[in-house]
């Protein structure tokens, strides 16, 4: 569905006045609150500027020799002389810097690896370099400027967020990778990092279910003003489990202690949490809004997280604001939001250099867009990302004044992507042909279930065995490991089997053809990536 959003504004001002916290924080924001204003007015004169930093990064480089790069390229040259590619198609120069050699994308020292799924299913892991991660700062600094200027009461509690560990393991080379929501926390400004009311050991517990019950133990013990996460339904799991382990909360929180599912926590790590217990006397019933004075909730809104922004509200018992975190991922941070009712954000053109790829495949730069198209986004960062093909589809839905307002959509291709675990089609194949070999199958179909915990409808055509559906799922777990993780956590269900009648898929290549298809250029569908593929291929199945 095409949106359009009204702009205010005033919700893109960053004004000298307003609430005390605001103006001191702001008062340490000057050049780049300068850089933000310019890339609005001159959005152009941004991107230029983004690209002579790469150019410099560039320069000596066994990347920049390969493609002929300059510091006199210009945004045109530089398009010329760079195709677009993936993470896979950057491996001749990755798996370099992986290894440790120096100056192989960017001048600039690796300084470590951020951890991020691959649409192969191995992790990538991206170099991190200080100019990266400058950028990435200053566009969260903007993001964080606005939230204070728009509640102040989030500087009088505590800030909890939901982070992986900056550090989960180190290369042959030395080179140390771990994720971008524990790196971006760890190089917080002091003062934000002072009001995390959680201990960074708990990030590391492996078990998520003794990791979720201690990050519960502290938030019931703090003042908490705000709740940040990448997706809604990562605050419902927590919610939920609140609910489930309610009565072990209640008297740890008496007590001072740390027991429920925490007592098969190693001795060493209990005692060295020990020092952060806290008592407090908690009601009979767990309601979110009323256990905390909550100032705003952070988190994604666009693509599939919508379907459960209504449930977390009502999970939260009470009216609680839900704030946008913007259009960001571990390759940088691309869109700010500066509104509590926005989804998405406006284009941070003063990070990473950005493009826009249309329908017809061709590419353009931000001002360039039109409101209620849809693009694929492309981006080139002082990390080494030159021309990197996000796979992202993204909506420009208005402007403000020159720079556009991005929504993210939805990943692009064939790919199942509803808490964040970015299942493609081919790693739906890999699992399935790994625990279904019964040549009489006549195919299968994937989509979600959406529910309060999806879980991911395997549709098979063709004789099944008993735990079809539990070997799929572990299948793809050692295949994926955002989908491991997401299971893991809880965020998503075990996956379900769903018999499909005899001639199924021959009735949906029959309907497909009436419409107008080409005979032989119709696949069998392997991903459904919304209800109305699903229904059409059930009505197939039905003979109808």
């Amino acid at each position: 569905m095409i949106k359009t959003q009204s702009v205010d504004p005033a919700s893109y001002a960053l004004p000298a006045h307003g609430n005390g916290p605001y103006r001191l924080f702001r008062g340490l924001q000057e050049r780049t609150i300068r850089d933000f204003e310019r890339s609005l007015v001159d959005p152009m004169g941004s991107q230029r500027g983004r690209l002579a930093a790469m150019l410099w990064e560039a320069q000596d480089t066994a990347f920049g020799r390969d493609h002929a790069l300059s510091a006199s390229d210009t945004l045109e040259s530089f398009r010329d002389k760079v195709p677009i590619r993936s993470f896979a198609e950057l491996s001749p120069w990755m798996s370099r810097v992986h290894a440790g050699e120096s100056q192989v994308l960017t001048r600039s020292p690796v300084t470590s690896l951020l951890k991020t799924s691959g649409t192969t299913g191995a992790a990538k892991l991206l170099p991190v370099t200080e100019p990266y991660a400058k950028a990435v700062d200053e566009g969260q600094s903007i993001w964080r400027l606005a939230l204070m200027r728009d509640h102040e009461g989030v500087t009088q509690g505590r800030a909890f967020t939901i982070v992986s560990p900056p550090s989960e393991g180190t290369l042959p080379s030395g080179l140390k990778y771990g994720s971008n929501t524990g790196r971006m926390q760890a190089r917080q400004p002091w003062y934000v990092r002072a009001r995390v009311p959680v201990p960074a050991q708990v990030a590391a517990i492996q078990d998520s279910r003794i990791r979720v019950y201690c990050l519960l133990r502290f938030a019931l013990q703090s003042q908490i003003s705000s709740f940040t996460t990448a997706n809604p339904s990562t605050l419902l799991l927590l919610f939920r489990q609140m609910k489930e382990h309610w009565p072990d909360l209640v008297r740890d929180l008496a007590r001072g202690t740390l027991s429920g599912p925490a007592r098969d926590l190693p001795r060493r790590v209990r005692w060295g949490l020990k020092p952060y217990l806290r008592r407090r006397a908690l009601p009979a019933v767990p309601v979110p809004a009323e256990l905390w004075d909550l100032e705003v909730i952070n988190c994604w809104k666009g693509g599939p997280a919508q379907f459960f922004l209504p449930r977390l509200q009502k999970a939260l018992g009470g009216p609680v604001p839900i704030r946008e975190v913007g259009v960001t991922a571990s390759e940088g941070y691309f869109a700010i939001p500066m509104s509590d009712g926005f989804e998405g954000g406006v284009a941070w053109l003063g990070g990473h250099l950005l493009e826009f790829i249309n329908a017809d495949g061709q590419p353009k730069w931000a001002w360039e867009l039109n409101a209620g198209e849809r693009y694929r986004l492309v981006v080139s960062t002082t990390a080494g990302l030159y021309r990197y093909d996000m796979n992202d589809i993204l909506e420009c839905t208005g402007h403000v004044r020159g720079a556009p307002l991005l929504r993210f959509v939805r990943k692009g291709g064939n790919m199942l992507n509803i808490t964040g675990e970015k299942v493609s089609e081919d790693q739906l194949l890999q699992a399935f042909s790994a625990v279904a070999q019964d040549p009489a199958i006549v195919g299968f179909s994937v989509s979600h279930r959406l529910a309060e915990v999806p879980v991911l409808r395997l549709a098979v055509e063709g004789p099944t065995t008993a735990g079809l559906a539990e070997r799929f799922d572990a299948a793809l777990q050692q295949g994926n490991v955002e989908y491991q993780a997401k299971r893991e956590s809880g965020r998503l269900g075990m996956a379900e089997l769903v018999q499909l009648r005899p001639g199924a898929y021959q009735r949906w290549r029959a309907a497909r053809v009436a419409e107008g298809a080409p005979h032989g250029q119709i696949k069998d569908p392997v991903v459904l990536r919304d209800d109305a593929a699903w229904q059409r291929l059930k009505l197939a199945s039905e003979g109808r």
